[in-house]
């Protein structure tokens, strides 16, 4: 069983002649303990690429010290990491192997660096006994064991927030270390410094050079949704909030620009690319869209007064809801780990690597975007005036289900024109955006009554339980759609004169 750690820490050049200064007199601290000196071995992994260091991701297996096991650590911003530990065995364990799934594939992790550090450890605490922060004084001896097997030595100081200790402390311990002249360190962490100074370094991402062409946005659009998918993968597995949303959205983005920009990239070939990543949302979708009506028919629930919610309501809503989430997480991994989903990732490099672009992407792209966005404008435009056109019922909700949609596609085709069109395609984004949430909410109220019909009721009506409060919200969404279909004109006609 693996559990995670928010590491929070700052590291700092230091020498065997490094004397630190009196921490005592930054505010709060009022001891430094000695906790004396660990012996830590740490054999760290990567692939032969290097592609885990290249990401600032780090897998050690490491031995001495408390905390003796396999260390997993994703990079969150400067100075902060995730650390995902699990226990000292032999061979690394599949709670962590499964997190480096999207970036390794099918590559073999071999050990690249072992380090052998000499931890002097200080406990920084307040008046209580609290532990503040761990302060460490590092000597760290690297061992290459590729590329020829070169060493390296050297001396750091490591200050690690504790998990209770104030972000605020860091920066005034940082004050106090600046001003005894110790420097922070300009390697981010011991594996890259070892890296660096014994052979050969990860090769950086190539930065993307500034979009020139029609082709160069629309694949820059393209190479930023591949990446968000790649690096919400361990989130994703790890069940962290949000994540399954973003990474949904980041399929549907890629697909709909495949759509809108047609003329740029070749449909023979995103086509079925587009396919898979349909099949991955639904996946991800299973449990989200339950997840997004449950809360709100609770919400809904808990609106209504309490001389109307007759019967065992809302058990019966629990009861609906976790009715599928028994093994639901274990579904996705095994999605996440399967071939079709690896194999949809290596198209992905493909495509980037070698894109299919037609002739129109060489062009300006002012004019070969602006064009894309306004087709899509038109396709919403006359999707919304057919729905509109219906009288309210079941075939105005399935048509203005397909308007947003379209919605969604304007505002995806917009996201990509940004950069080249600038602030006019930024309030299409806006007005696209608005539209799409009043439609959704229209459609949420669809699916919100339909389960309250045929779903719930039917359900409470079985087990001999009174049907009214369902009939009741169902009369409240009924009400709720209408106002967002009374909305839509004045919604549409701005979406409208900003997409002219």
């Amino acid at each position: 069983m693996a559990d995670t750690k928010r590491e929070i820490e700052r590291k700092y050049e230091a020498s065997a002649d490094t004397r630190l200064p009196d921490l005592t007199r930054v505010a709060g601290v009022a001891a430094v303990l000695d906790k004396g000196v660990a012996e830590l071995d740490a054999v760290y992994y990567d692939t032969p690429g290097l592609r885990l260091a290249a990401d600032g991701i780090t897998l050690r297996r490491r031995t001495g010290g408390d905390d003796a096991g396999w260390h997993l650590k994703f990079p969150v911003t400067t100075g902060i990491r995730d650390e995902i530990r699990a226990p000292l065995t032999d061979t690394l364990p599949s709670s962590l192997s499964g997190l480096l799934r999207s970036r390794i594939r099918d590559s073999e992790l071999k050990p690249v660096v072992r380090l052998l550090s000499s931890r002097e450890v200080r406990h920084l605490v307040d008046g209580d006994g609290t532990l503040l922060a761990e302060l460490s004084v590092d000597t760290v001896l690297a061992e290459r064991l590729t590329d020829g097997g070169a060493t390296v030595s050297w001396t750091e100081i490591e200050v690690e927030l504790a998990d209770v200790g104030d972000p605020a402390l860091l920066d005034a311990v940082d004050k106090r270390l600046r001003k005894a002249d110790i420097r922070p360190s300009e390697a981010p962490s011991k594996l890259s410094r070892a890296l660096a100074e014994t052979g050969t370094v990860p090769e950086p991402p190539k930065k993307q050079a500034k979009p020139k062409t029609a082709g160069d946005h629309v694949l820059a659009y393209v190479h930023a949704q591949r990446d968000a998918i790649v690096e919400l993968d361990p989130a994703v597995r790890r069940d962290l909030p949000d994540s399954v949303h973003r990474m949904r959205v980041a399929t549907r983005r890629m697909r709909s620009v495949f759509r809108s920009y047609r003329r740029v990239l070749d449909r023979e070939t995103t086509r079925p690319i587009g396919v898979e990543l349909k099949w991955l949302a639904a996946e991800l979708g299973v449990d989200r869209d339950r997840e997004v009506l449950t809360e709100r028919l609770d919400e809904r629930l808990g609106e209504l007064p309490e001389e109307l919610v007759v019967g065992p309501v809302r058990t019966r809503l629990d009861t609906w809801s976790h009715a599928t989430e028994a093994g639901s997480r274990e579904r996705l991994t095994a999605v996440l780990d399967g071939k079709r989903y690896l194999t949809l990732l290596e198209t992905l490099d493909v495509l980037l690597a070698d894109p299919p672009l037609l002739p129109k992407s060489a062009g300006k792209p002012k004019k070969v975007i602006a064009k894309a966005v306004r087709r899509d404008h038109a396709r919403l435009a006359a999707h919304i005036d057919e729905a509109m056109a219906k009288e309210p019922g079941s075939e105005r909700d399935v048509a203005l289900h397909e308007s947003r949609k379209d919605a969604k596609r304007l505002r995806y085709a917009a996201e990509a024109a940004e950069p080249a069109l600038g602030d006019p395609a930024a309030d299409i984004v806006s007005a696209a955006k608005s539209l799409q949430t009043l439609l959704g909410d229209h459609q949420d109220s669809v699916m919100a009554r339909t389960t309250l019909r045929d779903d719930l009721a039917v359900q409470a009506h079985d087990a001999g339980e009174s049907t009214f409060t369902y009939g009741v919200l169902y009369g409240r969404e009924e009400q709720r759609a209408a106002k967002d279909e009374a909305e839509l004109p004045a919604a549409w006609a701005k979406a409208a004169e900003l997409s002219a």
